[in-house]
């Protein structure tokens, strides 16, 4: 790591791509921030690119992109903004680019994490909907142009780091038994059943350990993060869905396990904080300090486990259908849960109806094989139009 790796971040505003620049921001030797890119908190992107300066900067559309360009200018800086999903392509493949971090939210992150696979880059997937809506045509990309995948999410990146280098040998073959994808329990692990149909919003992204943003801590909150992981975790380390086990553990202290035919069980163990794989991947196959505290184990005192109650948490069954399904199962899966997940925080239907839409939408479209990307986006488009029809007749 003797030139400095330049960086593209994407979804530069959100927690993750927050957590990024600081850890950037810690080794100026060794990371310049290239490209950041934002949503909607276009005040935000102004100010981190005042801070990082980059060569490159996107919003979503050419107005925005004026205001910008005119902030920055006066600004002094040289920052070029660009636009729309085009402009995320070109940072994310862009020739001077060494590593993209792929931290945009939902569907709309699968296109430039795309561009960035393709073009060969070192990518750091945060961004779970990418592999869950495409799954063997990402990884097939990955393989096919040569690109190093390297997980963010906190449990994918600590199956990562238990794992043998050479995993992708297959489990079996390297003496893998089962992978543990650890989950906190979100803040409704107690709540008693009849008090769910009330949560409010507030409530559900009050998430008792993670600082994130309202659509994942949500996720959280109805385990269909843990679910979309566990989709996620059968592509990153071919793995079948009965190979992975989701285990509640409400300290989040062990991110994740691996559990090998010889009885040994590694775990990753840290403190609560997105650093720490953030590190990990930037710097891999070296370490970097990531400005995470130890880990106090005499502070924690105790680390308990439970098993998941899918009665209390639907979701996490409605994903591991979909992954057993395969085809265009999770597409669905993931499109009608961004859906639900947006009318809820928008008061138009209640948290168990979440799940409720999201099965409905399950049971009446058939599964199709997914052999090209178009086929994708078909399936996101068509399971928005049957969750926007089941939100016609039963939102409030």
């Amino acid at each position: 790591m003797s030139e400095v790796q330049q960086v593209t971040v994407l979804g530069a505003t959100g927690s993750i791509g927050l957590s990024t620049l600081d850890v950037i921001a810690r080794h100026p030797s060794l990371y310049q921030v290239f490209a950041l890119t934002g949503f909607s908190r276009l005040d935000a992107l102004a100010q981190l690119c005042i801070e990082h300066r980059p060569r490159f900067a996107v919003v979503p559309d050419a107005q925005a992109a004026a205001s910008l360009q005119a902030t920055l200018a006066e600004a002094g800086l040289t920052t070029r903004v660009l636009a729309g999903e085009g402009g995320l392509c070109e940072v994310s493949a862009h020739p001077e680019v060494d590593a993209v971090m792929a931290a945009i939210v939902g569907a709309a992150g699968l296109r430039p994490t795309l561009a960035a696979v393709e073009a060969g880059k070192k990518v750091l997937l945060a961004n779970k909907e990418a592999l869950v809506m495409s799954g063997a045509l990402f990884m097939q990309a990955v393989k096919r142009h040569g690109a190093v995948l390297l997980p963010i999410d906190s449990e994918h990146n600590a199956i990562f780091q238990c794992l043998p280098g050479d995993y992708a040998r297959g489990l079996q073959t390297v003496g893998v038994r089962r992978i543990l994808l650890t989950a906190s329990g979100g803040p409704f692990r107690q709540t008693p059943l009849g008090q769910l149909q009330a949560v409010t919003p507030e409530q559900a992204c009050a998430h008792p350990v993670w600082s994130m943003g309202r659509k994942i801590s949500v996720d959280s909150a109805t385990m269909m993060n843990k679910g979309l992981e566990l989709i996620e975790a059968c592509w990153l380390f071919d793995a079948r869905p009965e190979q992975v086990e989701v285990v509640i553990h409400p300290q989040s202290v062990i991110h994740s396990l691996v559990d090998y035919v010889d009885g040994s069980v590694l775990a990753q163990l840290g403190n609560p904080d997105m650093r720490t794989p953030i590190a990990n991947a930037l710097a891999w196959p070296t370490r970097i300090d990531s400005g995470v505290a130890p880990l106090d184990l005499f502070r924690i005192g105790q680390l308990n486990f439970e098993a998941p109650d899918e009665q209390r948490f639907p979701c996490l069954r409605l994903a591991r259908q979909a992954a057993e399904a395969g085809g265009s199962a999770p597409a669905v899966l993931n499109a009608v849960n961004e859906v639900a997940v947006a009318a809820f925080l928008e008061g138009r239907i209640g948290y168990l109806d979440i799940a409720g839409m999201i099965e409905s939408v399950l049971g009446q479209e058939p599964v199709v094989p997914v052999d090209d990307l178009e086929v994708v986006f078909a399936m996101d488009a068509r399971a928005r139009v049957l969750a926007g029809q089941w939100l016609e007749r039963n939102g409030r």
